[in-house]
């Protein structure tokens, strides 16, 4: 049997209702592709439709040019992270080539892999899962928000993480007042998820 080459991480996931995700997957070779509004719109659009499909809320997100961090927590069981992230990506990921061909986009041939000779497959989002984080306490998941939301900030994008429309920032500033409705829908976590559980786990 073959050893896995050495730079490909292995990632578990733990697929637990009581249990918030912390997800970030990205673009193909790391490139901004997040830049266009439509197509974040379209991110916005696709994570709220998997969420209803496959009975997930979301409570926190962060489009960055060349990735999306999602905070997010199951409503039944089984909840596969896999079964989500498959019905963001592939829906967004097609819609994503419509508009790249019918605008003449440049990134439509870049974006284009040579699988074998003669096929090609378009490919938006780097392969593999992403990274999966269980967080499993109130203290685990304000800290892990808060980090997200300052990332705009640490790359030079906005002075406050508030003024970054493409992130979850000024929903938890107005206590869910300021909705946008070109973002996904957020959902606050149950009052009592983490009854039962130490703020010291994560």
């Amino acid at each position: 049997m073959q050893t896995p080459p050495p730079h490909r991480k292995r990632v578990r996931h733990f697929d637990d209702v009581g249990e918030f995700h912390e997800l970030t997957f990205s673009c193909f070779h790391q490139l901004p592709l997040l830049t266009d509004e439509k197509l974040l719109v379209e991110v916005s659009r696709a994570i709220d439709r998997a969420a209803q499909r496959h009975h997930w809320r979301l409570s926190a997100f962060v489009f960055m040019p060349e990735h999306v961090h999602l905070i997010v927590y199951p409503t039944k069981s089984p909840a596969p992270v896999a079964d989500l992230l498959f019905a963001i990506k592939r829906p967004f990921s097609y819609r994503a080539k419509l508009y790249f061909k019918e605008n003449r986009s440049d990134w439509l041939e870049k974006l284009m892999v040579r699988q074998r000779p003669g096929v090609q497959t378009f490919r938006f989002w780097q392969e593999g899962p992403g990274y999966d984080r269980n967080l499993r306490s109130e203290k685990a998941l304000r800290a892990v928000i808060d980090y997200l939301h300052l990332n705009p900030v640490r790359r030079g994008l906005v002075d406050r993480d508030v003024d970054y429309r493409w992130s979850s920032a000024a929903w938890y500033q107005s206590d869910g007042r300021i909705v946008d409705l070109l973002l996904p829908t957020l959902s606050s976590p149950p009052a009592d998820f983490f009854a039962g559980r130490s703020d010291f786990t994560s």
